[in-house]
Parts: C-alpha cells; structure tokens; sequence
C-alpha cells in the first residue's frame, strides 16, 4: 500500500496477492437469446398507431369529394354553356350551315346573316391591341423589376393594378372624348400622306379599328405589366449575379438570362391579356363604329362579335336572328377554348424545353 515502509522483499512475498473480480462469461448457446436486465418490450418504445381515428378518416373523405365536385363543376359549368349554345343556335345552324362561318352579309330584314364581319372584326382589333401591348408591357416590366428601385417599383405597380380595375366602360367614355378626337387629328395627315396604301385609306372618322385596337392595348396592358413583373422578380437571384460575375452588361444579363428563364410566364400573361380582349364589349362598341363590313384600313369603321351581341340582342325579332346572334356567341365560346389551348400547349412545350436544357 502507498505510504508504508516495506521491510525487505520477503514482506512483500508473504503478503496475498488480491485480484479484481471478473464477471463470469458463458459461452452463447445457438438459439438462446442472451439475458440482459432490460426485458424486450422496455428497450422498443412504443410509438402511438399511425392509423388515424375513424372521425378524421371521414373528414379526409368528405374533403377529397368536396374538392373533386368543385373541380367537375367546372367541366360541368363550361359544358352546359356549351350545350346551351348548341341548342340555342340550331335554327340559324338548319338555316345556313357550315357557310355562316364565312359569309358577308348581315341583313335583318331578309333574315340573311353571316358571321365573317364579326369574326374579322374581333381578330383584327386583338391583333392590334396585342403588337402594342406586348412590347410596351413587357419593356414596362422589365423597367419596374430591374432597373427602378424596389420601393419605386412597388408602388408604381400598384397603381397600375388599379387601372385593371377600372370599368370597361370608363375606358370607353374616355375613348368617346379622348382617343377618337385624336386619332381623327393624327389620322387626317396620315391618310394624306399614305392613303395610296390600302392599310391607310380614308376617310378617317376617328372610329375604327386602329382606335379600338389602341383602346383595347391601354385596357391590357396593366394585365401584362402587373404578370410580367412578378415573373421577372421570381428569376433567382444567383443567376443574374452569375451572368454579371462573367462580365455581362445589365442588357446581356436580361436579354440572355432573365427572359429566358421566365419565357413561359411571359407568354402566360400575353395569353392572358388576349383572352381578355377576345371578350371586350362596351368599350369596343363605343369606338369601334358597329359597321358589318370587312374592310383593309386600319381607319375604317368595323365590328366584333361580342358588340353586334350587345348592340342587337335585345332588338332581335326573328326566331333566326335570334339564333344567328347564339351562334356567333358559340363561336366565340369556341375561338376562346381554342386560343386557352393553344396557349397551354405552348407553355408546357416551353416548360418541357427547359426541363431537357436542365
């Protein structure tokens, strides 16, 4: 022991030589589990059973069907107008066929009409609208998410979502008293100048379908901005750092980074806002003339299909003209599912592109 003299080593001899004791190892038997202090049911804990209550079983239930009627009401919704229509417009479909489509003339009185003027009419004024709105939009979205500060961006476009709220027949007051005036101001020298070219023949009365064009482009372009922005803003921010860190300009860094990574939401508001104007009544009726005819100037007075709707539905006395005017309602209907389609396709052909660059 530490702190005792030893005497000499035959003290030390003659002491005991106490060793620790060891636990005593068995040697494991085949199919014998080894015995330990802590039974098999204390070293699993139990876990409560995953398996819901029958209460909350029935509620999951009950929110799956309610969310699949609600989504089947749609389909439902869509084809009962449809249906509707249909139905509504067999005496014109009986009267003139496949050729309503593509005939000229529209005459009350001898209960001969044809839907060309009107089909002509609404795609010409979208046209329009679209090649104005589409680089104004997209230039002004650009501009608020990239270039302007974001407290400046923010609040210039609220504003501008205040304009989509506006009536559409606010916009076509302001058309009466502001936009025909001054396009029968511009369009008079134009029109002397230019007016060999039939895309510029007069005469110039203000209405027509350049102005209800330009009405139509004001009345969208808010729905391209407002969109287009949001894209813009949800391009990663790493990727605009990495074309900068390379040496790109900011126009190199947009043109080759940003836009294409938001092409398809761009195209979704570009679809958007046509779906928008395809529809458009009261203030294209205001500026637009109401004249059934097809005619190449941009000057000259012209008419849609969602206008002679409005203009002669309640004036409508035949049971023909009545249906004639269904009918072109049906096209409509049908050139707008078409439009939507077209644009959904595109998109995810685009989203499919990405995805195999990626």
């Amino acid at each position: 022991m530490r702190g005792e003299p030893i005497s000499s080593v035959a003290d030390v001899r003659e002491r005991p030589l106490i060793l620790p004791r060891l636990p005593v190892v068995r040697p494991a038997t085949r199919g014998a589990e080894p015995r330990t202090g802590v039974t098999p049911e204390a070293a699993v804990p139990r876990t409560p059973s995953r398996r819901p209550a029958a209460r909350w079983r029935m509620a999951d239930t009950a929110f799956r069907l309610t969310a699949l009627a609600f989504a089947l009401s749609v389909l439902a919704i869509t084809g009962a107008i449809a249906i509707e229509l249909f139905v509504r417009s067999a005496p014109a479909r009986s009267a003139f066929g496949w050729s309503f489509l593509w005939t000229s003339v529209w005459d009350p009185v001898f209960s001969n009409f044809g839907a060309l003027p009107f089909i002509y009419g609404t795609l010409a004024t979208t046209a329009i609208a679209l090649m104005i709105a589409v680089p104004v939009g997209l230039g002004s979205a650009i501009c608020l998410a990239e270039l302007l500060p974001r407290r400046v961006g923010d609040a210039l476009t609220f504003l501008l979502e205040l304009l989509v709220a506006v009536p559409s027949v606010v916009y076509g007051l302001v058309g009466v008293f502001v936009l025909v005036p001054l396009m029968r101001d511009v369009g008079t020298p134009i029109e002397r100048l230019l007016g060999g070219i039939p895309l510029f023949a007069g005469p110039v009365y203000g209405v027509g379908l350049l102005t209800a064009g330009v009405l139509l482009a004001v009345m969208i372009v808010p729905f391209i901005i407002a969109i287009g922005r949001e894209v813009l803003l949800a391009v990663p921010q790493a990727q605009r750092d990495g074309a900068l860190a390379l040496g790109a300009t900011r126009w190199e860094m947009v043109r080759h980074v940003v836009l294409p990574y938001a092409r398809s939401g761009i195209f979704g508001a570009t679809f958007l806002a046509l779906a928008r104007a395809l529809g458009e009544t009261m203030a294209v009726t205001m500026v637009i003339g109401n004249r059934p005819d097809i005619a190449t100037s941009l000057f000259a007075p012209a008419h849609t299909m969602a206008a002679v709707l409005a203009n002669e539905f309640a004036e409508a006395v035949s049971d023909v003209h009545l249906a004639a005017l269904v009918e072109i309602g049906l096209v409509l209907f049908g050139i707008t599912l078409v439009v939507n389609a077209v644009a959904r396709l595109l998109i995810l052909g685009m989203q499919g592109q990405e995805r195999a660059r990626a």
